[in-house]
């Protein structure tokens, strides 16, 4: 078996691949019940656009349980605070997840068009809201939560819904909000009817656009305006999972840390990206684009992971409570054997994933969509 300090970065790579994966693929179909009203115009092409999605979306947010499952089981302190701390923002998260196969399933039960029309609100919000939370969650990781523990390691947390509204995570909202939006409408230029996929290359465009002076808005708020959080002396990397025995405090930038140069690098080439597809004309292959805005959308969650290493949820409160990856996990067996489950089970994900893409590939386009269901 690996060695503990091992099994403790293996499954921070780990949880930031999971992490990377559940914006990738339900990124897009968020994205496209986010821009559901802006690409098709009637009640045609909006049946044909949900199309795209609906027959993918619930197996997309596997990842999401997987990625929740990662931190409950791997980081037992991590999903304790952050679910304490974070509980009304993710419980909104989580209506909107349940709002959107609810929208799915009763938008078309009815033809008419303000029973329609309401359900179609309904699905761009539910498209809308998770995606900028997820960016004001991340944000605010790097301003730190304010939480602490006594000497039992019992939890206080001191904050609350409207704490998390702050100037800094809400900019990293509206880049989680373009990112998203922009990796829809990649999506739908690849898979809708060619009316709509044309729309949606020229949302793209602005899209990209508005990803990149978000991201580098962002970016240089971070450098200059955000203080860093770091580790006073050596971390006990095998140590026990008690955050009380380290020291930290806060100074310098997050650019500062161990893997602050990476950060750099992964946030320039989601940057690059972003250009790339702001830059790219209507006409342009759209596999190519989808698969350009899913690198983009890697390389950003890469970047805010490699910025914040080693803390996993810094503490405003009390900076030597804060979260990092070698004192918040479970035990080296629980790790271990969970890595074991993740190389059997996780290549399976994968292949099933890949396969039913492959069955369902090419276009939905008006015509199939009046042939197979006819007039509704």
């Amino acid at each position: 078996m690996l060695e503990y300090d091992t099994l403790r970065l293996v499954w921070w790579l780990l949880l930031g691949v999971l992490l990377a994966g559940f914006a990738v693929m339900d990124g897009f179909d968020l994205g496209v019940a986010a821009l559901l009203r802006l690409l098709a115009h009637d009640d045609e092409e909006r049946r044909a656009l949900l199309e795209t999605v609906e027959p993918v979306w619930e197996g997309n947010q596997v990842w999401f349980v997987l990625g929740g499952g990662a931190v409950f089981a791997a980081w037992p302190l991590l999903y304790a605070a952050a679910f304490s701390g974070f509980y009304f923002a993710l419980l909104l998260v989580l209506l909107a997840f349940i709002l959107r196969p609810v929208g799915f399933g009763f938008r078309s039960k009815l033809p008419g068009a303000r029973w329609r029309g309401t359900w179609d609100w309904i699905l761009s919000v539910s498209g809308a809201a998770p995606a900028l939370l997820f960016g004001v969650a991340f944000g605010n990781l790097f301003l730190g939560a304010p939480f602490g523990y006594d000497t039992m390691l019992r939890l206080d947390y001191r904050g609350g819904l409207l704490d998390l509204l702050r100037p800094f995570p809400l900019l990293v909202g509206v880049v989680s909000l373009s990112l998203l939006c922009l990796h829809g409408a990649a999506y739908a230029e690849m898979k809708a009817d060619a009316r709509i996929a044309a729309r949606a290359a020229r949302w793209r465009r602005r899209l990209a656009l508005a990803y990149v002076l978000a991201f580098a808005a962002a970016g240089a708020w971070l450098a200059t305006g955000v203080t860093g959080f770091h580790l006073d002396g050596a971390a006990n990397t095998a140590g026990p999972s008690n955050p009380l025995l380290k020291l930290a405090s806060r100074g310098g930038t997050w650019f500062d840390g161990p893997l602050g140069r990476w950060a750099l690098a992964w946030g320039g080439l989601g940057m690059a990206g972003g250009l790339a597809l702001a830059l790219r004309g209507v006409q342009a292959r759209s596999g190519t684009t989808f698969l350009v805005s899913a690198f983009s959308v890697i390389a950003t969650v890469f970047a805010g992971g490699f910025a914040l290493f080693p803390f996993l949820l810094p503490s405003s409160h009390d900076p030597r409570a804060s979260l990092t990856v070698w004192d918040a996990s479970s035990s080296r067996t629980t790790l271990g054997l969970m890595l074991a489950a993740t190389v059997l089970f996780l290549p399976l994900v994968l292949a099933y994933t890949a396969w039913i893409y492959r069955v369902l590939r090419g276009r939905v386009t008006l015509e199939s969509l009046r042939r197979h269901h006819g007039l509704y």
